[in-house]
């Protein structure tokens, strides 16, 4: 699957969501990919954050921003 295709589903989950809360890229990849999701975790993990640079999402560690160059553990992805 394309990555546009995975930033539309993070766009319209976030959105939908609303601005105070968040989705988990688990969400993400279950909905798009259900019998395989852990495969695609990678790069929906890598489409968040190319949509966060372009200032679209804000990616969060345990409620804070976090710096998407030393991600370590789960993530959360908000609409912004």
């Amino acid at each position: 699957m394309q990555n546009n295709e995975v930033a539309k589903v993070i766009i319209s989950m976030a959105t939908e969501r609303g601005l105070d809360k968040t989705i988990c890229p688990s969400e993400v990849a279950r909905a798009m990919f259900p019998d395989n999701w852990r495969k695609h975790m990678s790069q929906i993990r890598d489409v968040a954050i190319a949509l966060q640079q372009q200032g679209k999402v804000s990616i969060t560690q345990k409620g804070a921003a976090v710096d998407v160059q030393h991600i370590k553990g789960p993530i959360r992805i908000k609409i912004i």
